[in-house]
């Protein structure tokens, strides 16, 4: 479903991502691990269109997406969840939700949508006139997932869901994208909490200042070494 092919990123004079190449197959989950500044975000980023490659290629669905507006790339079916949520404070639950469907005109389709989210986080229900600055962070990050699907994206990339998550949320969190996925999403999850990601992830790369230095299925990574030393804790 998507080819990132040899990717070099830059900011200003930073190599971010040096030649990065990975791919996802439709129906998975594949999860990005490494520490902070590795490049994940970075990632990320380049494939929803807010930054630009120097060199490589991205296909998804057999088409480069280089070059195209970030708006382009959600009307072709891929949504961001970004880092810290970034939820509208000053919106309510539903007007952020409906911004998610900005692209759409099927109206139908869109008040079903809003339900189905409604249905997988009820929580986001009981609080739909509320505004979104008020939530907690455990019902931002439910918030910024519902808008993201209101895209209805073949392919979903979630960057840091747990951050800043009190354990017990974390759990439900992780539930939630394994849902997400049965109905057929696929998802490029970036995940500080490496345990967590490879526990619900079917393989996973593993990013060092830039380069994929590991790549494999979750349980080859859960079994390496090497993985469990810089990012499992040893364990």
């Amino acid at each position: 479903m998507l080819k990132i092919d040899d990717i070099n990123v830059y900011y200003g004079n930073i190599h971010a991502l040096k030649g990065v190449s990975l791919d996802i197959n439709e129906g998975e989950i594949v999860t990005l691990i490494g520490a902070n500044g590795a490049g994940k975000s970075t990632l990320l980023k380049t494939v929803s269109g807010l930054l630009k490659p120097k060199q490589g290629d991205i296909i998804f669905g057999g088409k480069s997406i280089v070059g195209k507006a970030a708006q382009t790339i959600v009307k072709q079916g891929i949504s961001h969840v970004p880092e810290g949520r970034r939820v509208f404070a000053n919106l309510t639950v539903e007007e952020n939700l409906e911004l998610g469907a900005f692209l759409r005109k099927d109206k139908e389709g869109i008040k079903k949508d809003l339900e189905s989210v409604f249905e997988r986080f009820p929580r986001l229900l009981e609080r739909r006139k509320q505004l979104s600055g008020t939530l907690s962070g455990g019902e931002q990050q439910m918030l910024a997932m519902g808008r993201a699907l209101m895209a209805r994206p073949r392919l979903l990339l979630l960057d840091e869901p747990s951050m800043g998550l009190a354990p017990l949320l974390v759990k439900t969190i992780f539930k939630i994208i394994e849902d997400i996925n049965k109905s057929g999403t696929t998802i490029l999850l970036v995940e500080q909490n490496a345990h967590m990601a490879l526990s619900i992830a079917s393989r996973a790369y593993v990013i060092e200042t830039g380069r994929v230095v590991i790549s494999g299925t979750a349980d080859e990574l859960n079994a390496s070494e090497q993985v469990k030393q810089a990012y499992l804790g040893g364990h």
